[in-house]
């Protein structure tokens, strides 16, 4: 299964969710930012490849909804609702992730 984290910058939650879950033997993952700025902006070819989509304030949400209509049409794509107040790898945020995400897919 393939695993697409987005927030904006792809500088703390995103990649935090991508370092977490690469570590399950049955997922792939990659993270993305929606910000040109982010340390890797999102593309068509992240969404199509994505099985589910999990991005981590309704902002994002919107933000995939408008460029990649088509290309997300058949995708799951989960609100964690996560602020902006983490660090990379913050015990908290990691608590966060892992309770959501493993829940989402009954794992």
């Amino acid at each position: 299964m393939n695993l697409l984290f987005i927030c904006s910058k792809n500088q703390w939650r995103s990649p935090t969710a991508e370092r977490i879950f690469q570590d399950y033997p049955q997922l792939s993952v990659r993270s993305a930012g929606t910000l040109r700025s982010a340390r890797r902006w999102v593309n068509t070819t992240d969404i199509r490849w994505a099985d589910i989509i999990f991005v981590m304030e309704n902002k994002h949400k919107r933000y995939l909804q408008q460029p990649f209509t088509n290309e997300g049409t058949n995708k799951r794509l989960i609100v964690l609702d996560i602020p902006d107040d983490y660090q990379y790898m913050d015990d908290e945020l990691v608590a966060w992730l892992i309770e959501a995400v493993e829940y989402q897919l009954a794992l």
